[in-house]
């Protein structure tokens, strides 16, 4: 019953829902060449109507000859009509029985060679100090102390953890009841271990730690450990006045205690064992440019090829094409167990079609879009300079897309060039103009900030001020906030950090 006061209303409303394949292909086209080919495994052990392409091509041969001999042997047979909304459009799913249009271009041509070969096992950090640990003799309790901290170490080898949280979990997981002294004790004696200043609890303490078995002859370790242990401030800000009046010294032996410094290991926990060393870029595109000959560099045509770890193979099974036509024949095909048989085969082989699909559409606005970036940043493919202001919505309007699917490729692929490897994002910029009015890139003008700070006086470095002086005098009009903005980008600190006394 509709109280005093309400009412009903009808509304109509038009809303833009993406279907399952939509969805899915969007999911593909944003995956990294490694992801993309797990998703792959993945989907090729849920569905056993796909099949890699490039599998013995005899099975196809005999279930060809077994279909024909079948077809000769039951022509004459009536059978029931297979009802027409069940029907499968064997000529769009297996035409040639493997479909077409898939890229064969491969980016290296030993890369199948490799790409199986398992890689070989590195020690972890963890396990190097786990060993170590094991040579110190540590007692029951020691020993509890050492496993605790180890598996608290940070990613760059820090321990940042407070002890007195360790000491509560072993008296509350162990019943074991750990003094602080002794727990301090554990803590000294791994961080001496190999590399030295690990399980540090700041940058100090790691520095001090390596001072402190520093061989005593090494120039400018006495000054130095002095420097850290009771002038940290003034050596993280760089008072070289200060330090050498209250340190009672020289330039000369302040400059010995730096270059001292210089060769301690400020992230002891990043080493070689270190996972993420272990990562490499593979490249989704290769860009080469052809000239057409040797006197004229500026012409020529651009070679475009797809990893073809991104252009992988793949078929819908004949074997349940032969078994479809199998249970298609029998009379008594109307039966239950037949029908959810037929279902799933036919659910099976439409979600493979969509799936290969969805790769080919991947496919080919990678190449898409890669072939618009080539268009747009020519000069940078032909000669490695002169990189153009480029944004996400340049290259949708060229090839009629949507900004956020450029987006989407962009993000984490990678373009191997004559003059490096470079993420797509690399390319995409915001303009700047110069006082002759041209629009340079943004990137241009990074670069050319970055080589003004590696080339000014350490003794005087530059200040925003003078940088944009600087980039003014090469006619680039940019105010001092903005140096400030892109200098924070580069991740170059402010003048007074970057000074040296070297």
């Amino acid at each position: 019953m509709i109280g005093p006061g309400q009412r009903l209303n009808l509304k109509q409303s038009l809303q833009q829902r993406l279907s399952p394949q939509q969805i899915q292909y969007i999911k593909l086209l944003q995956l990294p060449t490694l992801a993309l080919e797990q998703r792959i495994k993945e989907e090729m052990e849920l569905n056993p109507v796909l099949e890699d392409g490039e599998s013995d091509s005899d099975d196809l041969h005999d279930v060809n000859s077994e279909e024909s001999d079948q077809d000769n042997a039951t022509e004459s047979e009536e059978t029931e009509a297979v009802d027409e909304h069940e029907e499968i459009d064997w000529e769009s799913f297996l035409a040639d029985d493997e479909l077409e249009g898939m890229p064969n271009s491969r980016y290296n041509p030993e890369e199948e060679e490799w790409r199986d070969l398992p890689k070989p096992y590195h020690e972890s950090l963890l396990e190097e100090l786990e060993k170590q640990v094991g040579l110190l003799a540590f007692n029951d309790r020691e020993q509890l102390v050492a496993d605790q901290i180890l598996g608290s170490l940070d990613s760059d080898g820090y321990f940042r953890r407070d002890l007195n949280a360790i000491i509560d979990s072993i008296a509350f997981n162990d019943g074991v009841l750990i003094m602080e002294e002794e727990a301090e004790h554990v803590l000294r004696q791994i961080q001496r271990l190999d590399p030295p200043g690990i399980a540090a609890r700041d940058l100090r303490e790691c520095l001090l730690i390596q001072l402190e078995i520093m061989d005593e002859e090494t120039p400018g370790r006495n000054t130095a450990f002095t420097m850290l242990s009771e002038h940290w401030d003034l050596f993280e800000k760089k008072h070289f006045d200060k330090l050498t009046k209250k340190l009672n010294i020289d330039e000369d032996s302040l400059r010995d205690a730096y270059e001292c410094i210089q060769l301690l290991d400020p992230k002891p926990g990043f080493t070689e064992s270190s996972p993420d060393s272990h990562n490499y870029v593979i490249p989704d595109f290769e860009v080469i440019f052809e000239p057409k000959s040797e006197d004229d560099d500026a012409d020529g045509e651009f070679i475009i090829n797809l990893n073809s770890r991104n252009a992988p193979s793949l078929k819908i099974s004949p074997k349940y094409r032969q078994m479809w036509d199998d249970l298609s024949r029998k009379k008594n095909n109307s039966s239950k167990d037949i029908n959810e048989t037929k279902t799933f085969i036919k659910n099976k082989i439409e979600s493979a079609k969509w799936f290969i699909d969805s790769i080919m559409q991947r496919q080919n606005t990678l190449m898409s879009v890669m072939q618009t970036i080539v268009a747009l940043q020519e000069d940078f493919f032909k000669f490695g300079e002169g990189l153009k202001p480029m944004i996400l919505k340049d290259v949708a309007e060229r090839i009629n897309m949507d900004i956020s699917t450029i987006s989407r490729v962009v993000n984490g692929k990678y373009v191997q060039t004559a003059f490096g490897t470079y993420e797509l994002k690399y390319f995409f910029n915001e303009g700047l103009e110069t006082e002759d009015g041209e629009e340079v890139s943004n990137r241009e003008v990074k670069n050319i900030l970055q080589t003004l700070v590696e080339n000014e006086d350490k003794k005087k470095p530059l200040s925003d001020s003078a940088l944009a002086d600087a980039l003014k005098e090469k006619g680039y009009l940019i105010a001092r906030r903005t140096i400030s903005k892109y200098r924070e980008q580069l991740g170059i600190p402010v003048a007074r950090l970057r000074k040296s006394l070297l």
